[in-house]
Order: C-alpha cells, then structure tokens, then sequence
C-alpha cells in the first residue's frame, strides 16, 4: 500500500497518516512514514521519541547536499540530473521506532511556490525510490503535491483527501483533486474529520458529491499533540482509523 495524504493545514493530515502508519506497523508490515510537509510533525504525532527526533533534520534543509546529488549548487538553474543516486541519502537519515522508518523531507520553496531545482528534483527522486519498494509507505503532504511528479504519482496507489465541515477546508479539496488528476492519479478518497453531527457529515457529502467520500471521523476532544494516539480518545481515533484502512485495503484490493 502507498498511499499520500493531503489536506488544507490544520484538517488533521498528519494525524491520518500517522494512525495509518501505526496500524500497518501492528499488522508487521513495517510502513515508511514520509514526511514531506514543512511542519515537520509527523514523528511527533507518530510518538517518536525527542531524543531521536533531536537526530532529525529535514532533507530539504540540507539544500547544498541536495543539489550536489543532481549535479548541481543550491538555488542554481540550468542542466541537473533529473534521477540523481539517493540510496545512500534515505539509509543514512531514515530513523526507526515501533516497527516505523520515518523519513523527514520536508519542501523546498522558491517565492512561496515549489520549484524545479536541482534540490527538488533529488528530493523527487528519493520518494519515487521510496514508492517503488516493496513497503507500505503513507506520506504527509502539503496540499500542492510539490513532491509527487508524474511518474512517482503513477506508482502511487491512491490519494487520500482530509477535509472538515467546513467551507474553507471544503473548497481545498477540489483544487487537491485536480492537481492530482493533473499529474497522473486515478484514485483519489475524501476522508471527513472532526465531524460531530449528521449535518456536517451532510455538509462534505454535499460539498463534493463526485468524489468518493470513506467516511467521516468523529470529534475527539482530548487528543494529545505529541504521541496523538496514546490515551483514551487516541484510542477511539486509532480504533475508527482501523476501519479507514480496512476500506482503503479492499478497494486496492479489489482494483488489483
């Protein structure tokens, strides 16, 4: 399973994925945690400890590796290598708890906008490695899919949208799913979250009645910001995420 998750800031992205990442770890399928948001706070919902997220400095900050790797300088234009060697660049900064290999990529912005730099370029190459392993990989992504070019998004099995009831979260998720129609994706999910009537489950069904809705998660007031998922309402989280991933497992399973 590969799956990228994406949503407008503060929908609840990172926490999706990391539930997701968890519950493949519990299964033994020992999942890549990739994530390419500049927020950095996937290991922290992931309950990664400081000590070893301290380790932890995004691949995207390195700009002078990364453009070395294409053959490049940071911030230059002109000819770079397209498919640059990154093997040795994903051993040496992924980090590993509770059966999770979290990479932390992060973006590369040029005027607010992603670029095609020999930086991203190293960065796009390392993810669509990362794809074509034979692991599940759930990956944090900002909402312009900076990192998912045309030929990772192909190997990509799906897209899963976060939303929230309401309207400023819902007009992203049109846009989201016409970046990703635009570079390649076929199959593409809303997930509603924070929803804690049948008139906001309403609201997203109606908002985007041509997208396929998973469902809605519930309202869970007491989560923690770091280790989201210890405790009693990460508990009810974790046990609702279970059922998403069951819902994403056999509709990949019955595409296959």
């Amino acid at each position: 399973m590969k799956i990228a998750v994406a949503g407008k800031g503060g929908v609840g992205k990172t926490t999706v994925a990391a539930g997701l990442c968890l519950l493949l770890a519990e299964q033994g399928r020992n999942p890549w945690a990739v994530d390419a948001d500049p927020n950095n706070c996937l290991g922290y919902a992931l309950g990664f400890p400081q000590e070893l997220l301290d380790k932890v400095k995004p691949l995207s900050d390195m700009r002078q590796m990364l453009a070395e790797r294409a053959g490049s300088s940071a911030g230059a234009g002109g000819m770079f290598i397209l498919n640059p060697e990154v093997t040795d660049i994903i051993t040496d900064h992924e980090i590993n708890y509770r059966d999770v290999s979290l990479l932390v990529m992060g973006t590369v912005d040029e005027g607010g906008t992603g670029c095609m730099c020999p930086e991203n370029a190293t960065l796009r190459t390392i993810l669509r490695e990362l794809v074509h392993s034979d692991r599940d990989l759930i990956v944090d992504m900002v909402a312009g899919l900076e990192h998912l070019g045309r030929a990772t998004a192909q190997a990509v099995d799906g897209l899963l949208i976060i939303t929230q009831p309401n309207r400023s979260a819902l007009r992203t998720v049109p846009r989201i799913y016409k970046l990703a129609e635009d570079i390649g994706l076929t199959r593409m999910w809303v997930l509603g979250n924070n929803v804690s009537s049948a008139e906001e489950a309403d609201l997203i069904q109606q908002s985007i009645p041509q997208m396929p809705l998973l469902g809605p998660l519930g309202h869970y007031p007491e989560l923690q910001d770091d280790d989201v998922f210890a405790g009693v309402s990460g508990s009810n989280l974790k046990s609702d995420l279970s059922q998403v991933l069951t819902k994403l497992q056999l509709q990949l399973d019955g595409d296959a």
